[in-house]
């Protein structure tokens, strides 16, 4: 009876090498197929098409962008921004004995005082294009220089904020972050001591994205740009692009079954309904598209004794087993190359 291998991408060629041995080994033969084959149970057409592997792994809907954010004055937590809150420019996120620590959007972090007589920084810019942006300073030009005009804008800030009029910003007043963030984590509560370099919250963008720990072996499948089909908890699906993957391989697993795996990033083609944060999901990756090629049912190819594949050509009452070359695996079809093969020819395949 004729045999077949059921089976897709790189398994196969592990598998069909197991069952070259047991052939061989079962008539002592280390020859060729006989050249003439039983009649096959079944046919199918060999098609031109586009091929495409899919394979699904686990991912995790989270939030873009995290930072770990520490303490610059000791005192006493007063109050703190709760665990999902979104906070953006302007508002607070974290009061030390009542005085608010207020977050301003920008990409350099306030490493220095920022008070009259500081120049040459894009750390002033930044801070003078927050104040313009929060409505201070009609007379301020937003440029490096901490002149006259930012020293007002910044008292009157103060003012607003309930913090002493100083006319100087330093890092216990503000936070520079590059947009709204998301609160993931409040490490302080009410109540408690905050000190310098103590963290007190982790955050995250507001931007929602699934990330992937992936298999290296599965790396080739993870290509920045191409497409993917994520399924979310309830059942939603939705479309999604590889925006990052990571280059460096990290460990996974516990001694006898660690792997090595790579951080890949997808952002979601539209907002999830759910607002769950961690949530597992399901990702539906795609390999590289190959296009117009030859196809066959991968239950059509025979390992043959000699080493590789080979399928069995129908011609009228007669066969020929041909040896081919397997590319792509998609659907259940596989690419073939070979001599002698053409678009509509039938090969043998198992009866179903």
């Amino acid at each position: 009876m004729r045999k077949g291998l059921v089976l897709g991408g790189t398994a196969l060629l592990a598998v069909a090498a197991a069952w070259t041995a047991m052939t061989v080994m079962a008539d002592g033969n280390t020859g060729v197929a006989s050249p003439t084959p039983p009649a096959v149970p079944a046919t199918a057409p060999i098609t031109r098409q586009d091929l495409v592997d899919t394979k699904t792994v686990d991912g995790t809907l989270t939030y873009a962008g995290e930072h770990r954010l520490a303490a610059t004055a000791a005192g006493t937590v007063t109050w703190v921004a709760e665990e999902g809150a979104v906070i953006r420019r302007g508002r607070s996120l974290l009061k030390v004995d009542r005085k608010p620590l207020t977050l301003m959007y920008g990409r350099l972090p306030l490493y220095r005082t920022l008070q009259r007589g500081v120049s040459d920084g894009p750390d002033v810019k930044q801070l003078e294009s927050n104040l313009k942006a929060l409505g201070y300073g009609d007379d301020l030009t937003v440029d490096e220089e901490f002149t006259y005009a930012t020293y007002l804008a910044v008292k009157e800030w103060q003012d607003d904020r309930g913090l002493t009029e100083t006319g100087a910003v330093d890092a216990s007043q503000v936070v520079f972050l590059e947009s709204a963030v998301r609160v993931t984590d409040a490490k302080l509560e009410v109540g408690d001591r905050s000190a310098p370099g103590q963290p007190f919250m982790t955050v995250s963008g507001t931007r929602r994205l699934v990330h992937v720990d992936l298999d290296t072996g599965d790396q080739s499948m993870a290509r920045k740009g191409a497409g993917v089909t994520v399924e979310l908890p309830g059942g939603e699906r939705v479309k999604g692009k590889i925006s990052s993957v990571g280059k460096v391989a990290e460990s996974a697993g516990k001694e006898q079954d660690a792997g090595t795996t790579v951080d890949v990033d997808i952002t979601l083609a539209k907002t999830p309904r759910t607002k769950l944060d961690q949530a597992p999901v399901d990702v539906e990756l795609e390999s590289e598209r190959h296009k117009n090629v030859l196809a066959v049912p991968v239950e059509a190819l025979l390992a043959l004794r000699e080493g590789g594949f080979g399928v069995e050509i129908v011609e009228g009452g007669k066969t020929r087993v041909v040896a081919v070359k397997t590319g792509a695996f998609g659907g259940g079809m596989v690419e073939i190359t070979g001599d002698g093969l053409a678009e509509g020819a039938k090969v043998g395949v198992p009866a179903t």
